[in-house]
């Protein structure tokens, strides 16, 4: 009990609401000097955040639009590189049939020639042999001939 005798007592009476009066005309006064233009300082900060986020997606979806225009004319030369290559690669495709063509005309029209000229040489070899054979045909029948006169 000596304990709550010590103890200090709080009684409401009428300073309490000279108090809460008190308090109501420092929260009315703080808000128009001090806390309403920190709340203006605060609203003027989230405004221009707003207006820097808005600025920063416009960019970013410019960015990407024109990230986006970028991979498709790449894509695009390099469909038309790999249409050039493969025009260049057709073309010396055709020039190459081409000569292999030629080559073969040339090695066909050797060939002919050198075969028409082996027939030559042949019918030429058969004549000289001909001629040889007959030669010496008489040459062995005379020898022939001569030794069995003796």
């Amino acid at each position: 009990m000596m304990l709550a005798e010590n103890s200090i007592q709080l009684v409401p009476d009428g300073t309490l609401l000279l108090h809460f009066l008190f308090i109501g005309v420092m929260v009315a006064v703080l808000g128009r000097t001090f806390l309403r233009p920190i709340n203006q300082i605060l609203k003027e900060r989230e405004r221009r955040v707003r207006e820097s986020l808005s600025e920063a997606k416009a960019t970013a979806s410019a960015i990407e639009d024109k990230r986006n225009r970028y991979q498709s004319e790449l894509r695009q030369a390099r469909i038309e590189g790999y249409r050039l290559l493969e025009q260049v690669r057709a073309g010396a495709m055709k020039e190459r049939e081409v000569r292999v063509l030629l080559v073969k005309e040339e090695l066909g029209e050797w060939a002919s020639s050198q075969e028409a000229n082996l027939r030559k040489q042949e019918e030429q070899a058969r004549r000289e042999l001909e001629a040889q054979a007959s030669t010496i045909g008489t040459l062995i029948s005379s020898q022939i001939l001569g030794r069995g006169t003796h």
